[in-house]
């Protein structure tokens, strides 16, 4: 096969720009000022929505919040929110201050929280009310923390250390506000956690420019319309509407459903409450959405548990999957029954999505596609830089220059040096090229586990299980469940004459972790496969070493 190579990719870059500006008051002036920015589903609440011009309004008044309240530029700002029309009213309105966004997922315990507050150094915390009852008091009292910015309906609880305010009424009594912070594309913007490989989740600092850095995917990943088409919309200048089956928190949510349909005038549908499978044809169905993006267990959950197909979801033209590989069977599912191809990408925390496949070439199932343009990619021995031959494998490496890259780790220098040096940055993850030119992804050369969609440390699971008394020894490995499943567990060596039982420790990750951490099943062992110097072969380890086990 021979591919016509993609037009070439000019890269406009300003000297100044602020995602929060770019989001909500670049619309102003134009006929996406008063078209619906987003809309939430709560399953609690009802549905809500905001305007382009009321999000804009909105996301100033709390960036002069922060002002009036002492927050400066660069000072952290950290948000645990469900998904709501606070989530971006705090996400962008802090970076329209200069300050720099800590997205935080609302699975994670007040333990993790407290731990990303401490290494953040955040001046405030933006969460709901119900939040902060349960977890205020573990988190007032930290060294930095000043303020707590409580979201939505109910009392407000007062935690001494850390001055409570009420969100919704101290942002109707801002009557004006100051401009927003003229930020350089540099500059810090966002800081989002991902897990590490010493155990503790590691931060990840995004400049402004990340916004510019995702804009090829916007032309060779989705497929916006430009307004005023209403290809399979549901009425003329109408444009795209999005459904994503994500929380905001995560970075792939981050920018596919929240900065980058912002970006560029769409409308955003999010939910909030059960997610079961029905759950995501109902709202493309309900809100004329033409655009649906999830992970591939959304996508095999629908087939599986719905009878939902194409006839039920008239506008819906666009499927988009990233945060594990789809299947081959899942993508052939639902080409027959929706008619639609699902369209993935691949990508990190440092560089969000920079491989994927596009309408512009056919989808070779089980590829990533292509770096979309923009995006140099090479695939390189990390010892010698030498660059990889078609059909061998090297590691993605990403030039520095590249404006999608983030800008460090945090507070980690020697992290960031060990991986961006060079001229590149070395993601640790490896891929092949075909002959025609598409890449195949191989994953890490390292334990990270991807179970449904979620990236987790092993690290980070088996310093909580060691922190039990009964735990001398533990590792946690991915265990196959059935096609395309793949579970968390933790296999645990207890010390001599310790009582407790599989199930018990089962309970106390549960209790430590998120939820998509916590390991689902927890097997007793006496020893682990080891290496001569003693070090734990994961791969060998299965359940044929273990002596008793949790119900799971």
């Amino acid at each position: 096969m021979t591919l016509a190579p993609f037009p070439p990719w000019k890269w406009e870059v300003p000297a100044r720009l602020n995602i929060g500006v770019a989001c909500t008051d670049a619309h102003l002036g134009t006929p996406a000022a008063d078209r619906v920015a987003m809309i939430v589903e709560d399953d609690a609440l009802g549905t809500s929505s905001i305007t382009y011009r009321a999000l804009a309004e909105r996301t100033s008044r709390f960036a002069q919040l922060l002002r009036d309240l002492g927050i400066g530029a660069g000072e952290r700002v950290l948000i645990r929110l469900p998904n709501s029309i606070d989530y971006p009213t705090a996400f962008l309105g802090a970076m329209k201050r200069g300050a720099v966004s800590v997205p935080t997922s609302t699975l994670l315990t007040a333990e993790e929280v407290e731990y990303l507050a401490h290494d953040s150094g955040a001046q405030a915390i933006v969460i709901d009310k119900a939040a902060w009852k349960a977890m205020g008091a573990q988190l007032a009292g930290r060294e930095s923390l000043r303020f707590a910015l409580l979201s939505g309906a109910g009392e407000v609880t007062v935690h001494p250390g850390v001055e409570s305010i009420d969100l919704d009424p101290a942002l109707a009594k801002i009557g004006a506000w100051e401009p927003a912070e003229d930020t350089a594309v540099d500059d810090p913007a966002y800081l989002v956690y991902t897990s590490g490989t010493t155990g503790y989740p590691k931060g990840v600092l995004h400049g402004h420019r990340s916004l510019i850095g995702r804009t090829p995917a916007a032309l060779y990943w989705f497929h916006f319309l430009e307004h005023g088409d209403h290809e399979g919309g549901s009425s003329p200048g109408q444009g795209d509407r999005i459904v994503h089956s994500g929380k905001f928190n995560w970075t792939y949510v981050l920018g596919s459903a929240l900065m980058d349909p912002l970006f560029h005038g769409k409308t955003v549908i999010a939910h909030e409450g059960k997610n079961d499978a029905e759950t995501w044809p109902r709202l493309v169905a309900k809100h004329g959405a033409t655009i649906f993006i999830g992970v591939p267990t959304i996508y095999r959950q629908i087939l599986q548990k719905t009878a939902f197909a194409k006839a039920d979801v008239p506008t819906l033209r666009h499927c988009m999957s990233a945060g594990e590989h789809l299947s081959d069977e899942v993508f052939g599912l639902w080409k027959d029954r929706f008619g639609l191809d699902i369209f993935e990408a691949v990508g990190m925390s440092e560089f969000s999505y920079y491989l994927s496949q596009s309408r512009f070439r056919p989808i070779r199932p089980g590829s990533a596609g292509f770096p979309q343009p923009g995006h140099d990619i090479r695939l390189l021995d990390p010892e010698t830089l030498a660059e990889a031959p078609p059909g061998e494998e090297g590691m993605i490496c990403i030039p520095e220059s590249d404006p999608g890259l983030f800008l460090r780790y945090w507070n980690l220098p020697e992290e960031t040096a060990k991986f961006k040096h060079d001229g590149w940055f070395f993601t640790g993850d490896y891929a092949r090229y075909d002959a025609d030119g598409y890449i195949w992804f191989l994953g890490r050369k390292d334990d990270i586990i991807k179970s449904f969609g979620y990236r987790v440390s092993p690290y980070e699971i088996e310093r909580v299980l060691k922190s039990h008394p009964a735990v001398a020894d533990c590792a946690c490995v991915g265990e196959e469940a059935g096609k395309d499943k793949l579970l968390v567990v933790a296999y645990v060596i207890p010390h001599a004459g310790a009582a407790a039982t599989p199930d018990e420790l089962a309970a106390f990750g549960r209790e430590h972790l998120a939820a998509y951490k916590a390991p689902k099943v927890v097997y007793l062992a006496k020893d682990f496969p080891r290496t001569r110097n003693g070090k734990i072969l994961r791969r060998e380890i299965s359940p044929a070493i273990a002596v008793s086990r949790s119900a799971g």
